[in-house]
Parts: structure tokens; sequence; C-alpha cells
């Protein structure tokens, strides 16, 4: 288990990778949740995925595609590096990271 914690603007951001699964803490229901439950900008998505933009399924396919690339990766580490660099590219600043329960390391 690897715990990411980024600054946007005011608001810290912690991200969980447990093997496979990535999740997204929400502040405002204090808890943690799959990429399902974040809201996705559909010009971000399109940014990402420019044969979305016509697609009426466009989250949807966007959710499927983070999810097979994610599957993709070997391991934590790989993941928490694609991780990292994704959210960079969007103004997120990395400040630390948890590994297992031990002390956050900053970045």
């Amino acid at each position: 288990m690897i715990n990411i914690n980024f600054r946007l603007g005011g608001d810290l951001i912690t991200v969980k990778i447990e093997g496979t699964s990535v999740f997204f803490y929400d502040p405002s229901l204090s808890l943690y949740t799959t990429i399902e439950g974040l809201k996705l900008n559909k010009a971000g998505v399109i940014k990402e995925f420019p044969d979305l933009k016509d697609n009426e399924n466009w989250k949807g396919e966007a959710v499927k595609r983070f999810k097979e690339h994610i599957k993709k990766l070997n391991n934590e580490q790989n993941r928490k590096n694609y991780v990292i660099e994704e959210l960079k590219k969007h103004g997120y600043t990395p400040i630390s990271i948890q590994r297992k329960g031990y002390r956050p390391e900053k970045i």
C-alpha cells in the first residue's frame, strides 16, 4: 500500500494505491473513492483521449482505459510513478509518499 499526498491550490489530496486498485480521498465525504466516484472534466478527458470527443459514454470509456492501464503496470512503484506524473501535468504538486504505514517521506 502506498499513499501519495498532493497539493492543488489550498486543497490536500491523497491517492492510495493497493495492488491494482487506485483510490482517491474525497475530503467533502471523508472517504476514499475509486475513479468512478471522481468528477471528470470532459475537456481534460478529450485532451488525453481525443477519440472520445463524440462518444456519449466518454466518462465510462475513460475510466475503463485508466483501469486497464493501471493493471498493465507491473507493480505499485510503477503505478505510483504513473499517478504522480499524470497528476503533475494537471497542476497537482506531490508533497509526500507513505509506504505500508511507515512515516511519510517528503518528495
